[in-house]
């Protein structure tokens, strides 16, 4: 949380600035010694660990296909300009999912058919989230770009269900096991470079939703309905196939879901809103 509040006021061009400091490339990660480590770890371990891959694949096709509509909606320039960045970063984070099956679980594929491979293992809440209220939110936004509360509706979806709560609570705890683990080098590199990302895009998310409801207050409801709506499907989205699989992280039962919902509590209250 401290990388959003220390970002909180910064202005659409300040986060622009920031972005042109922050460049990385998705093939230029060194995945040399990931291949030998996937290979060591345990069944459950590599399954747990693809579960989490094909998430984070299908996640970034979704998001980086269902964007352009914040991009038309942008108030001014300068919103526009980042906005524009944040569909860049997007593509490039698929970029990276897609060459890490390629190159680590030895698996290739055009990045469509890692898409589609992916999907086989995720369940009915990660497609309510991304398949019905992402869509949904953003083709009411690019019906009515002017809409202000379909562009506050839509920046909830992505900016603090999607990237600030599901996002950043799975980055959390799996780069802190990858890291005592001492494996999967590339993978921590690329995904802690791709969370660098996730922070200023929710840095922008906060700001334009605590600018949104300070001018128009009824908005916050719009806040609260929209996280009230996905919050099941999210607590359910964490939570990979057969029991007990996060104990491997060293989670304990409902550390996820305290995790994120803390984190998103202190992330509205930066917005001006509480939920009930």
């Amino acid at each position: 949380m401290s990388g959003v509040a220390a970002q909180r006021l910064r202005s659409p061009q300040e986060l622009y600035a920031q972005w042109e400091r922050s460049h990385w490339s998705a093939h230029e990660v060194d995945l040399s010694r990931d291949g030998a480590d996937w290979a060591a770890l345990d069944d459950r371990e590599r399954e747990l660990l693809y579960w989490v891959l094909s998430s984070l694949m299908v996640a970034e096709e979704r998001i980086s296909t269902q964007f352009c509509g914040l991009v038309l909606a942008q108030d001014d320039e300068e919103e526009g300009s980042f906005l524009s960045t944040q569909l860049v970063d997007e593509v490039r984070h698929m970029q990276f999912y897609a060459r890490y099956r390629d190159q680590v679980i030895a698996d290739p594929a055009a990045i469509g058919e890692h898409v589609a491979r992916a999907r086989e293992v995720l369940g009915a809440p990660f497609r309510r989230i991304f398949d019905e209220a992402l869509v949904d939110a953003h083709d009411r936004l690019r019906r009515s770009p002017g809409d202000r509360e379909a562009k506050v509706d839509f920046v909830t979806t992505y900016h603090m269900v999607i990237e600030g709560t599901l996002g950043l609570t799975a980055s959390h705890f799996l780069l802190d096991f990858l890291g005592r683990r001492g494996v999967l080098p590339g993978f921590v590199e690329g995904y802690g470079l791709i969370a660098a990302d996730e922070q200023r895009h929710i840095a922008y998310g906060t700001e334009f939703l605590r600018r949104a409801v300070a001018e128009r207050p009824e908005l916050g409801d719009v806040v609260r309905q929209r996280i009230a709506d996905l919050l099941p499907a999210v607590a359910e989205a964490v939570s990979p196939p057969g029991n007990g699989a996060w104990d491997l992280l060293g989670v304990e039962d409902g550390e996820l879901a305290r995790f994120g919902l803390d984190a998103l509590t202190r992330r509205l209250k930066l917005v001006g809103v509480a939920l009930r």
